[in-house]
């Protein structure tokens, strides 16, 4: 794969996002007419975000609720050679699907992500992330917040996400880290720190490193949803 022909795809789960997704679909029509496809994967919106984002993306796909599913089902339909999983409150930089395809052809690397800022209220926030960013350098684990891209190939060789309700992207670094170490890319994507700011930031980070913690541990992953304030969906009837 070269970053000449290589092509990238970007998939971005949503829920209820209606008030801002017509913003992030914007950002993202530039890339569009350069040739990157763009997809949205909904979990189940009730409140207009699909009539929203369809005019604003080359691809819709309805998926059970919950990131994991719905970031495999758009993968599922992507076209692209690099899948970029971007959430729809991160923005990428400028020339992030450059960085992405350039870095991959010249180090070989087959998944990445990017460093991260996470803007908010809080005076941390620039703290935490310069932390997160160090921390996913040393141990070679991504985040969603960064904006996790992989080949197609990796990707389906892993298995994708597994579904589960929280820690989806730890679970899938772990595995494409038995295909080799990640591309850190230094360029920053910037992320909302509403939940920082909402439930307090060293509340926050206690909470996360209790949920890892509890993770590697061996906690069920819904457990660990309820813990951090999602409903795992009901599986069966």
């Amino acid at each position: 794969m070269s970053a000449v022909t290589a092509s990238l795809s970007i998939v971005m789960p949503v829920l209820n996002e209606a008030h801002g997704v017509v913003e992030r679909l914007r950002a993202l029509a530039p890339l569009r007419s350069a040739g990157v496809e763009v997809i949205v994967a909904d979990g189940g919106s009730a409140d207009g975000t699909v009539a929203a984002a369809q005019p604003l993306c080359d691809r819709l796909v309805r998926a059970p609720r919950g990131r994991a599913a719905q970031m495999n089902a758009g993968a599922a339909v992507a076209c692209g050679d690099v899948l970029v999983f971007l959430h729809a409150d991160t923005i990428l930089p400028d020339g992030g699907p450059g960085a992405i395809l350039d870095g991959m052809a010249r180090t070989g690397r087959v998944w990445g992500r990017f460093d991260v800022a996470i803007e908010g209220r809080s005076k941390v926030l620039p703290l935490v992330g310069a932390m997160m960013n160090l921390r996913s350098r040393a141990t070679g684990i991504a985040t969603g917040d960064q904006a996790m891209f992989v080949t197609r190939a990796a990707f389906e060789r892993v298995g994708g996400f597994p579904d589960i309700a929280l820690m989806e992207d730890i679970a899938l670094s772990r595995a494409l880290k038995r295909l080799g170490r990640p591309l850190c890319l230094r360029a920053k994507v910037r992320t909302s720190g509403r939940r920082w700011d909402q439930n307090g930031a060293l509340r926050t980070i206690l909470l996360m490193w209790r949920l890892r913690l509890a993770f590697a541990l061996g906690a069920k992953p819904d457990d660990l949803a309820r813990r951090y304030g999602y409903a795992p969906r009901k599986s069966g009837p």
